[in-house]
């Protein structure tokens, strides 16, 4: 395992210490845990950007995209 130095608020570390103590498991555990769950987390709200493009490819059927793209704008500089 690698070892890290991380800096927390103090009342991070109170709170760290305090689940520590309460689920009786190192500290480190803890924070190995999160780590652990942010990182499936994190993965799993974040598709792979080619995959979502390969996915959605040709999905927009009204014609050219950015024609599209330039009325609605052209709209929006007429509301103002």
């Amino acid at each position: 395992m690698t070892r890290t130095i991380v800096s927390l608020d103090p009342q991070d570390k109170e709170w760290l210490d305090r689940m520590a103590k309460e689920r009786d498991v190192p500290m480190t555990q803890i924070v190995r845990d999160a780590v652990r769950r942010l990182r499936r987390e994190w993965s799993a709200e974040s598709p792979d950007f080619k995959e979502i493009l390969r996915q959605t490819s040709g999905i927009w059927r009204k014609g050219d995209g950015l024609d599209y793209q330039r009325m609605r704008r052209r709209e929006w500089q007429g509301r103002r």
